[in-house]
């Protein structure tokens, strides 16, 4: 199980990586970190190539396992307020629908994220408390990450259920027969998934059988849509897949952490 919770880690830290790298090719900040303000100012620009440049230095950090904990840790809280001080003000001051769930599925994938880090964080020890106070309440929430990522799993399995003749036509392979009933059936496995992780619920299988379900969408639905509209709104077909792999990895490492002794951070 030790493998799989090491896969899950560098699935998490590859795919926050690669957003920030997807970040640098258009020098604006992905969706799902900060949501489109209509900014248009050196500032912003310097704050997105600054941004970017942590992200990479952040995901492979994890990925390589150098001061992992305290990264993933920095990297949750930084997501927590992103989402706080920025999604949450741009949907209730700037959306206009923002009382419709769907504009709120980058707040969630956010969410996820952070909870991803928190939920890797959780994977290794400390040998002394740390100095610095932030980083002790930091460690506070990695208890929360599970809760954080399993929220995100329930909200999407209702939006399958929600949106489910509009999922069913845009996003299932035309290979697939039954379009209808794979999406909902997603969506009653997502919500499961979600409720089991939130009250520890035979935790280990079931999100393995996630992290499986979501790495075979990577594969069958955000593989292919990427590779055929890789530009289209700003690569968002491309930051999907990434989204995918973080919510894998996440699920992996939920699963299979507590069957494993905690790893030990290199320096």
């Amino acid at each position: 199980m030790e493998k799989l919770v090491k896969a899950g880690i560098i699935l998490y830290g590859l795919a926050m990586a690669l957003v920030g790298f997807h970040q640098l090719f258009y020098g604006k900040f992905c969706v799902m970190i900060v949501p489109r303000w209509p900014v248009d100012n050196p500032v912003y620009t310097v704050l997105v190539y600054l941004g970017s440049l942590a992200l990479i230095t952040a995901g492979l950090a994890i990925v390589f396992n150098k001061r992992a904990r305290e990264v993933s840790l920095w990297l949750g809280g930084v997501l927590l307020v992103l989402l706080l001080f920025s999604y949450v003000p741009y949907e209730f001051l700037h959306d206009p629908y923002y009382n419709h769930i769907a504009m709120w599925t980058n707040a969630f994938k956010e969410l996820a994220f952070a909870g991803g880090a928190f939920v890797v964080a959780g994977t290794y020890t400390v040998t002394a408390p740390y100095s610095s106070p932030i980083l002790r309440f930091l460690e506070k929430l990695i208890p929360a990450g599970r809760w954080f990522f399993a929220i995100t799993m329930v909200t999407f399995g209702g939006m399958h259920w929600l949106y489910l003749e509009n999922i069913a036509t845009s996003l299932v392979p035309e290979w697939m027969p039954y379009h209808v009933f794979w999406t909902g059936f997603t969506g009653i496995c997502l919500i499961g998934a979600g409720f089991s992780i939130a009250l520890n619920i035979k935790t280990r299988l079931v999100a393995n059988l996630l992290g499986l379900m979501i790495m075979l969408w990577f594969f069958m639905v955000h593989v292919p849509r990427a590779l055929a509209m890789p530009l289209q709104d700003d690569g968002n077909e491309v930051t999907a897949a990434f989204s995918a792999l973080v919510f894998c990895g996440t699920a992996l490492v939920i699963a299979n952490a507590g069957s494993v002794g905690k790893k030990k951070q290199a320096d």
